[in-house]
C-alpha cells in the first residue's frame, strides 16, 4: 500500500468544507467571547495570562513527545523572553529552548512563512542538543523516515515520510501554498487551514526531530496571523489530555488523501483548545480578584501556595493540595501548615475533602461567586 505522500493526487486532499460549517461558526463565537473577556483586564493580568498560556503549551507540547519539565523554570524562561521581572531561576537548554520558541511565536505572529523561519524554530528547540546531526536544516539522512513503536525485536511502522532528498521540494510547495492561502481567507476557512497546515507538515516530516511540537507551533501562528494579532491557545494541553485520539486521527490519513474524518477531529480540538484558553483567561481575572478582595488578609506563605496554584493553570494541582505540598513550598512547620490552610478554607478560597491524610484542598469553585 503506497503512503500519501505516493499517491497520484498529492498533496490534494479531499474534503467537504459545508459539513464543517459549524465548527467555523462557534470558532468564531468563541472568538468573540475571548475579545469580551479581555477587555475586562489591565496590561498586569494580560502579562499573567501571556505567561500562562505560553507555559501551559510549552510544557504540554513537550509533554506529548515524552520529555517531562520543570514548570517553574518554564515559567522563568517565559518571563525572560517577555521581557518580564523574573527571580533567577536556572533553566535546562531545553526548557530555555521551548520557551523561546513559544514566545517567538506570539511575538512575531505576523511574520511570514518561510523555510528561515522553521529553521529558527528547530534551533529554539534543539536548543542544547548532541544527540541530533541536522540542526536549524532540514533533515538529510539516507536512510527512511519512519514512526515506529515496539521494541527493537518487534518494531510496528506506523508511517514512511517522503525520502530526505524530496523534503526541499515538498516544503518549499508547502510554504507558497500556506502563504498564498493566509492573503486569501475566503478560500479556505481559518479553523480547517490551520488543521490542514498541521496535518500536510506531519505528512512531509521535514526535520530529524520536533516536527510534532513545530507543528503545533505551525498551527498557532497560522490562526495568529490570520486574526491580525497573537492569539495563542491551548492546543498541545488540549491534545495532551487524549493524546492517542490525535495519533489514531492522523494514522487513517497515511494511505488516503480523504481527511474527513481528521478535520472533524482537529477542528473539534481547536474549539476545545479556544474553550480552555477561555477558562484560562477566567481563571486569571479570578485569580486578581481574590488577590485584590483578600490582601489584607492573607500572610506571604498563603499568597505563595495560591500563586503556586494558579501558575498550574485550570488544572490546579493534580489531585488537590496536601499538607505535604504546602510545607513543601513554604518551609512551615506542621502547625502552621495546619492553621494557614484552614484560614484559606474559612475564607472561602480553599475548600477542603477527605480526613486525616486523605485531605485536598482545592480553589473553591462558589468563592466570590465565580465558578470555576
Amino acid at each position: 500500500m503506497k503512503w500519501i505522500w505516493e499517491l497520484p493526487n498529492w498533496p490534494n486532499y479531499e474534503f467537504d468544507l459545508k459539513t464543517l460549517k459549524r465548527r467555523e461558526e462557534q470558532y468564531l463565537l468563541n472568538l468573540g467571547r475571548q475579545m469580551g473577556l479581555l477587555q475586562h483586564i489591565d496590561d498586569s493580568l494580560k502579562d499573567d495570562l501571556k505567561v500562562s498560556l505560553l507555559t501551559d503549551e510549552a510544557y504540554s507540547t513537550s509533554h506529548i513527545e515524552g520529555e517531562i519539565l520543570d514548570r517553574e523554570s518554564v515559567i522563568s524562561s517565559i518571563k525572560r523572553n517577555l521581557g518580564l521581572k523574573v527571580d533567577y531561576k536556572k533553566s535546562s537548554p531545553s526548557e530555555a529552548g521551548v520557551a523561546e520558541l513559544m514566545v517567538d511565536i506570539f511575538k512575531n505572529y505576523n511574520r511570514q512563512l518561510d523555510q528561515d523561519l522553521f529553521f529558527d524554530w528547530h534551533k529554539m528547540l534543539m536548543n542544547g542538543r548532541r544527540d541530533i546531526e541536522y540542526i536549524g536544516t532540514y533533515r538529510a539522512h539516507g536512510e527512511p523516515m519512519q514512526i515506529v513503536s515496539g521494541n527493537f525485536s518487534n518494531p510496528r511502522l506506523f508511517y514512511e515520510a517522503p525520502p530526505s532528498h524530496l523534503v526541499k521540494s515538498e516544503m518549499d510547495s508547502f510554504i507558497q501554498w500556506v502563504n498564498t492561502n493566509l492573503s486569501n481567507k475566503d478560500e479556505l476557512p481559518t479553523l480547517f487551514f490551520a488543521s490542514i497546515a498541521h496535518l500536510r507538515f506531519e505528512h512531509i516530516h521535514p526535520f530529524e526531530d520536533g516536527n510534532g511540537r513545530i507543528g503545533r507551533a505551525l498551527a498557532e501562528h497560522i490562526i495568529s496571523n490570520r486574526l491580525g494579532y497573537p492569539n495563542f491557545n491551548s492546543i498541545s494541553k488540549t491534545l495532551n489530555m487524549n493524546k492517542n485520539a490525535y495519533y489514531a486521527s492522523i494514522q487513517e490519513t497515511n494511505n488516503s488523501l480523504n481527511i474527513q474524518k481528521y478535520l472533524d477531529y482537529f477542528s473539534d480540538l481547536l474549539l476545545r483548545a479556544q474553550e480552555l484558553t477561555i477558562k484560562t483567561i477566567e481563571l486569571v481575572i479570578y485569580k486578581s480578584k481574590i488577590f485584590h478582595k483578600f490582601e489584607t488578609q492573607l500572610n506571604d506563605r498563603q499568597v505563595k501556595v495560591l500563586i503556586r496554584i494558579f501558575d498550574e493553570g485550570t488544572t490546579g494541582f493534580i489531585g488537590g493540595l496536601s499538607a505535604s505540598n504546602y510545607k513543601s513550598i513554604t518551609g512551615a512547620p506542621n502547625a502552621t501548615v495546619t492553621r494557614d490552610l484552614q484560614h484559606l478554607v474559612e475564607l472561602g478560597i480553599l475548600y477542603k475533602t477527605g480526613i486525616l491524610k486523605s485531605t485536598r484542598y482545592y480553589l473553591n469553585e462558589n468563592s466570590d461567586g465565580r465558578s470555576l
